[in-house]
């Protein structure tokens, strides 16, 4: 009886140790498929991370692209054609242009079409642009990325012009005249035509040129590898493809470690000699990066009042989309777009937020409406997260007068410092867990860490935001939700390939096109930051986020008309 329990024993035993050998066969099979045999769900899910099924053995494959793989509806599919057809800039006829024909501003010029006419407030202003090369011909196409604005600075007053390209070395400018006195022109060449050509190339061939990182651990032991959208070469990857979302996003796997070991993410760098020789000579500060353009003739007009008008809405109009949106006076922003008011005191600014949760997503240019805030209202403290310094996610609290504002960073791709792996979360994810509602308040903010990549990477994130967006409208009409845009910065050689105001120019014009009837408000950034006589900066100075602030309060504390 004894002999027949025992090999009964043996028996159930060596069956245990089948299993496991199975198991873990298995297992390595499917931690190892290779990523072009499995359609759809090449990855599986462990504590909501997603990890990489990828061939330990080299194969040959195309680059990991999510944005070239994506299954668009048919109404998907019209509008990206739609949108990438709208930003599609003018190039030069001819090919490859020498640096001696490419647009040098201190040769181009511009002037006043009726410098001697008469204009009221309210009036239009013309300005002609005339670009030539530096053997000081008249360029014969288009594509130069201009900047232009009309300001008055004994006023501290400003407004930015509309750039029209004639696509034969000409550009009208046309601007609106929104204050009186003396009003003087600047126009400014960000890039020529031809450097524009070369940011185009390094957008759909050089996606990598920002890479990022992410570090992977287990006990004592712990690697880091490259990530990024799009990965080069034939190396097994791990797969953390949002699988809510669909946003793509992989790292090299780990020799040692699984994918499921991740711990965080950060930027890597920048990668160099991106350029030949020739193409450096259209990256240069003192030459052609935002280099002003002079007039031939005068480049200031008097501007007479507007007769028998009330000021306070002569300058307002309905169309939410037109331009300017707004201008400077007396450093104050007056929109024209909605109804201002200016919170100067931290009662008022209190007052408004009273019993609301305040959601601010994106990067660190709407961080500093959370460091803003918490520093101007003595009662909204911040609470001690333990979060990395620059990174989030941040929370401030006013007990006493039930506010509750939060800050969190979108997820990849973010040039931040150290990220946890648990804090990288989608704006689009996030919003599907907010249940919203009259006190429930959300600012989105989402560019600048986009200009690198083909514009379908960007598209994709809006489509997922606009989604969630409409969803949570339907369920919750009452919330309020702003959208603050991209903003002008100062640039130079090297900034210019990864951060350019052109790459955020056109970011920004796909953002307000995809978000254009729905029931979002933007606070313009853009020409906040480029109507004001401060340098340009990522991070806009106090007084311009101050403006961002009065006109975001202005959306939830609107002014009774």
């Amino acid at each position: 009886m004894w002999r027949d329990s025992f090999r009964l024993q043996i028996f159930c035993l060596l069956m245990a140790v089948l299993a496991i050998v199975v198991l873990v066969h298995n297992f390595f099979q499917l931690e190892h498929l290779d990523h072009d045999t499995v359609s759809g769900s090449n990855w599986i899910t462990e504590n909501n991370v997603q990890h990489s099924l990828s061939q330990t053995t080299k194969t040959t494959r195309k680059p990991y692209c999510g944005y070239k793989q994506q299954l668009l509806s048919k109404r998907e599919q019209a509008e990206q054609e739609s949108l990438l057809a709208a930003i599609q800039w003018p190039k030069p006829s001819d090919g490859k242009i020498a640096f001696v024909q490419s647009t040098d501003p201190a040769q181009s010029d511009f002037v006043i079409v009726k410098p001697g006419g008469f204009f009221k407030v309210g009036d239009q202003l013309e300005v002609l642009v005339r670009m030539k090369d530096f053997q000081g011909k008249p360029k014969q196409y288009g594509g130069d990325y201009l900047q232009a604005r009309i300001h008055s600075p004994l006023l501290k007053a400003g407004a930015t012009g509309r750039i029209v390209d004639c696509h034969n070395g000409l550009y009208k400018v046309f601007f609106t005249l929104l204050w009186p006195g003396e009003v003087k022109v600047s126009v400014s060449l960000v890039h020529p035509s031809e450097a524009i050509q070369v940011l185009l190339r390094l957008r759909e061939e050089r996606p990598d040129r920002v890479y990022f990182k992410s570090s992977f651990k287990s006990g004592r032991y712990s690697e880091t590898t490259e990530c990024n959208v799009c990965l080069p070469g034939d190396l097994p990857v791990c797969n953390f493809t949002d699988l809510y979302t669909g946003e793509p996003w992989f790292c090299y796997k780990p020799r040692k470690l699984s994918c499921a070991s991740r711990i965080s993410h950060a930027k890597g760098g920048y990668q160099k000699g991106l350029l030949s020789q020739e193409e450096s000579l259209f990256f240069q500060s003192d030459v052609n990066i935002k280099r002003p353009i002079l007039s031939s003739g005068p480049d200031s007009v008097i501007v007479k009042p507007k007769a028998f008008t009330d000021s306070s809405t002569m300058d307002r109009v309905e169309d939410p989309t037109v331009s300017p949106s707004g201008y400077y006076y007396e450093d104050q922003w007056r929109s024209r777009t909605h109804w201002m008011h200016h919170f100067n005191k931290s009662d008022d600014i209190t007052k408004c937020l009273q019993g609301k949760v305040i959601h601010l997503f994106g990067d660190s240019t709407i961080r500093q409406w959370f460091e803003y805030l918490t520093a101007f209202v003595p009662d909204l403290v911040e609470f001690n997260l333990g979060s990395p310094k620059n990174v989030g996610p941040f929370m401030s609290v006013d007990l006493k007068h039930n506010i509750l504002l939060k800050f969190r960073c979108h997820g990849p791709p973010i040039r931040f410092s150290t990220v946890f792996s648990s804090e990288l979360r989608y704006i689009a994810n996030e919003l599907n867990g907010i249940v919203g509602g009259r006190n429930t308040v959300i600012a989105i903010t989402i560019w600048s860490h986009f200009s690198t990549f083909p514009v379908e990477v960007y598209i994709r994130r809006l489509r997922n935001i606009r989604r969630s967006i409409i969803q949570l409208l339907d369920r919750s009409p009452k919330t309020l939700i702003i959208i603050r845009t991209a903003n002008v910065q100062e640039l130079g050689p090297e900034v210019s390939l990864f951060n350019s105001d052109w790459y955020s120019f056109q970011l920004d014009s796909v953002m307000r096109k995809m978000f254009s009837g729905i029931a979002v408000h933007l606070v313009d950034a853009w020409e906040m930051s480029l109507a004001h006589y401060l340098p340009h900066n990522l991070h806009p100075k106090e007084v311009i986020v101050k403006n961002q602030i009065d006109a975001f309060l202005s959306y939830v504390c609107p002014l009774q008309t």
